[in-house]
């Protein structure tokens, strides 16, 4: 009993070490996709975001808490973005209001990760055996597309009726927020969304493999 004892406490103590091991890889990804030119295609208006396919990699992967975390550290980056100007966007946005970019930057990518997370683990519990790939791949879509929604909503939140999303309003030809949002996301959502379902999907059905975890 003793000797069974010890297995399992060196069991769950090897697995939380893959986990730490996993979230911090994880988290590095994050770090530099975020603060380099790899985690970005730049367009005139907005960046379209490849970050969020360590975040949806983690869900798979890890689970919502490590969703959580990359989402965080997606969000911190954004934010220093924000502050040293290298993001066109939110450094503009920054003068206007710095907490709003503060939720916009963070909270919003905070509130992705852990629901991206949520959306796989319920997924797992649903489909099962050779289904159960469905739920990275949609896992893989939910997670640019809920970040694509939570930033533009707090956008229209917080500054809308800024003189900047103004100038912008009008050379897109927008009379309302919703058709602003439209026009600001267009084809940088669907690309987003293309790439987040296919790469983030595919990258982490394979890894779980290799890894041996088993999903339904």
């Amino acid at each position: 009993m003793t000797t069974q004892t010890a297995s399992m406490s060196t069991t769950a103590s090897t697995g939380k070490v893959q986990t730490m091991v996993e979230t911090a890889l994880l988290i590095a990804v994050t770090l530099i996709m975020g603060l380099t030119p790899l985690g970005t295609i730049r367009t005139p208006i907005l960046s379209v975001s490849l970050v969020t396919v360590p975040v949806a990699i983690a869900a798979m992967l890890i689970g919502p808490m490590g969703a959580f975390a990359c989402g965080t550290i997606f969000g911190i980056t954004s934010f220093i973005n924000a502050i040293t100007g290298a993001s066109g966007l939110l450094s503009a946005l920054f003068q206007v209001s710095p907490f709003g970019v503060f939720v916009t930057a963070i909270i919003c990518r905070m509130l992705d990760g852990i629901l991206v997370g949520l959306i796989f683990a319920g997924l797992s519990k649903v489909l099962k055996g050779k289904a159960s790939a469905v739920s990275y791949y949609v896992t893989g879509l939910a997670a640019p597309v809920l970040n694509t929604v939570f930033f533009m909503s707090s956008l229209m939140i917080f500054f809308y009726n800024s003189d900047y999303m103004k100038e912008i309003a009008t050379k897109l030809g927008a009379v309302n927020p919703k058709s602003l949002i439209i026009a600001m996301v267009g084809v940088q959502g669907v690309i987003e969304a293309i790439v987040g379902c296919a790469v983030a999907g595919t990258v982490g059905l394979l890894v779980a493999k290799a890894l041996g975890r088993k999903r339904g």
